[in-house]
């Protein structure tokens, strides 16, 4: 064993390059590690820059669209408010008619004398005004004959009548209206027990 680690250590002495020292006047050229580290120190920094330009320009964009974002919400702000003050004024114009018709049937009952032109007067401002209030989408809440419903009708009272009206709408004191799918006043109700 001792002459084939003596035989490896000549082998590795033999295989080795002998090195000497360089003379005064060669100049030895810079190592490839050194040449190499110039062009990606300035490769790092032109990636630094650009990165650095991305984030100014997400800065950018961010700020720009925060203040659109303020803008929108203040419009959107003044909008609601101005909705809220004229949402009635169609109602309110719409209604007008209805006053003068009213208006025409007071001076109609101090001049008249017929009853019944009086009462059927009456009878088609009531219509008119029903209409006024279906083109609203307002509607009133069926209670004749139907169950009782908490979601749309308010019990006032119960009445004994029998089995096949328990539960059920025998009379309405006051009748409820919806303005689209939402009950703005429940129907005062008598329901059976």
């Amino acid at each position: 064993m001792k002459k084939e680690n003596k035989i490896k250590d000549e082998d590795l002495q033999q295989e080795a390059p002998e090195t000497t020292a360089p003379a005064d006047d060669q100049t030895v050229d810079a190592a490839p590690d050194e040449q190499s580290e110039e062009p990606e120190v300035s490769d790092a920094e032109q990636q630094l820059a650009e990165a650095q330009q991305q984030i100014e320009d997400l800065k950018d964009k961010n700020l720009r669209m925060m203040a659109e974002f303020e803008n929108y919400r203040k419009r959107t702000a003044k909008e609601k408010l101005e909705l809220q003050a004229t949402a009635g004024e169609r109602i309110f114009k719409d209604m007008l008619s209805l006053v003068d018709d009213f208006e025409r049937a007071e001076k109609a009952m101090a001049e008249a004398e017929d009853v019944n032109a009086i009462r059927e007067g009456v009878d088609l401002i009531h219509k008119k005004f029903i209409s006024f209030l279906e083109s609203h989408d307002v509607k009133a809440i069926e209670t004749e004959g139907m169950p009782f419903d908490v979601d749309k009708h308010e019990a006032i009272t119960t009445l004994a009548a029998g089995e096949d009206k328990k539960g059920q709408i025998i009379d309405c004191t006051q009748k409820g209206y919806t303005l689209g799918d939402k009950v703005i006043r429940y129907s005062k109700v008598v329901v059976g027990a």
